[in-house]
């Protein structure tokens, strides 16, 4: 799977960690730096949410020309439940199956 960074590209992402017990929501203009971030995070034991769970293996990803809808999406998803979200996930990826972003 490639992404095309453009002058106006920003993406919300759902992350799992390995077990899939846990779904992380985010926003960001560059998806596989923030990928990175996330991972790096991990590795280095930071506080955040993220290296906590052990969030770093992404399950689904919406495009965006313009960051408030972007944002506006984000707050949405993370207002919904478990399942939903699921559901949701399971439109472009029915198996949850780990996304692959071209650096590994």
């Amino acid at each position: 799977m490639q992404f095309q960074e453009g002058y106006h590209t920003y993406y919300i992402y759902i992350l799992t960690n390995k077990t899939k017990t846990v779904l992380y929501t985010g926003v960001t203009n560059n998806l596989m730096q923030r990928l990175n971030q996330h991972t790096e995070n991990i590795i280095l034991k930071n506080k955040t949410f993220a290296s906590k769970y052990n969030v770093q293996f992404l399950l689904y990803y919406e495009k965006f020309t313009w960051i408030q809808e972007a944002i506006a999406r984000e707050k949405e998803i993370k207002g919904w439940d478990r399942n939903k979200k699921i559901v949701l996930i399971k439109t472009i990826n029915p198996d949850l199956e780990f996304l692959k972003y071209g650096f590994e």
